[in-house]
């Protein structure tokens, strides 16, 4: 049975302010019937220095995608992680994790790929909570074993291929708006090697033709929580349009934070994330790029250096 949402007055603004809980809603509702709270960071030892009482542990990279196909994983496998992890169909599941929940959303992105009703996010993630000096534990929650049904994985509405993007820019679609969501450097191609991961290097620098550079770290404060809809219908106005729009950043981890963001808190319809990204995109023989500023590049959004895109 779902959760009542947080009825919290700076939320009421979004388009889907049920997509977001604040610190005080979740720990006021930590152990209620109904609940599942999922830890999914960038950094994956965090969770074993303290999480948030009953929250159980999502490594994106390793549990919600294949590292022999790098897909995300099928629906039996997501059907089995979820009873693994205590998971049930109807709960209301509640994602966060660190640096403003860049990963915590791209795990919150693969539950909607499979559909379920209702996921949010922790508002400021885990910095938050512990910046608050709220309640952590140690312990691994006793998840047992739950009856989460195979459900088929739908990639029509929020994700797109490298065929997709070749096949829009090719046509040249003006109704098709292209986002890239890292930083500022990487976009521009200033910035040619991946210091953080070095899996996610790419043979060449710049950017999509025609995308356009937001950083993904536009749409969050200093404390990490998302800024108010005001602010986000400014920094997103390139991308406000009614044509079709896709995010992308290194792997889509970022990008899926992006898609948050368009669908959820401003109402955007037709927003898809291109989880190849340039790791795909920059390594692929005969794909066009460009290296400088398109017309429409943001200078102002640039990204923290703490938060790479």
């Amino acid at each position: 049975m779902p959760v009542a949402p947080d009825p919290h007055p700076s939320f009421g603004s979004h388009a889907y302010p049920h997509r977001l809980v604040t610190t005080e809603w979740l720990s006021a509702n930590i152990g209620v019937r109904g609940l599942s709270i999922v830890e999914s960071n960038e950094d994956i030892l965090l969770y074993d220095i303290g999480h948030v009482p009953g929250a159980v542990k999502i490594d994106w990279r390793a549990e919600l995608t294949d590292s022999s196909t790098r897909d995300v994983i099928d629906g039996a496998r997501f059907a089995e992680l979820m009873r693994a992890k205590g998971i049930d169909r109807e709960d209301t599941v509640v994602v966060y994790g660190d640096k403003a929940n860049g990963t915590a959303a791209a795990t919150a992105w693969v539950f909607g790929l499979f559909g379920h009703p209702d996921v949010r996010l922790l508002d400021g993630g885990r910095d938050a909570w512990i910046s608050e000096a709220r309640d952590t534990v140690f312990e691994v929650p006793d998840a047992g074993s739950g009856d989460y049904p195979v459900i088929d994985r739908d990639d029509r509405s929020a994700r797109a291929f490298l065929a997709d993007v070749r096949a829009d820019l090719d046509r040249r679609r003006p109704d098709i708006g292209l986002v890239d969501v890292r930083a500022a450097a990487e976009y521009s191609g200033t910035q040619d090697r991946v210091l953080d991961r070095p899996e996610e290097q790419s043979l060449r620098a710049g950017h999509i033709p025609t995308a356009v550079n937001i950083p993904w770290t536009s749409s969050v404060g200093p404390d990490g929580r998302f800024r108010s809809r005001a602010e986000l219908e400014q920094i997103y106005a390139p991308v406000m349009g009614d044509g079709e729009t896709l995010v992308y950043c290194r792997t889509g981890e970022r990008a899926a934070h992006t898609w948050f963001v368009l669908t959820s808190l401003l109402g955007v319809d037709n927003v898809r994330n291109y989880d190849g990204s340039w790791t795909e995109w920059g390594n692929a023989v005969r794909t066009p790029i460009v290296q400088g500023s398109e017309p429409g590049f943001a200078p102002g959004a640039v990204s923290p250096a703490a938060h790479p895109g």
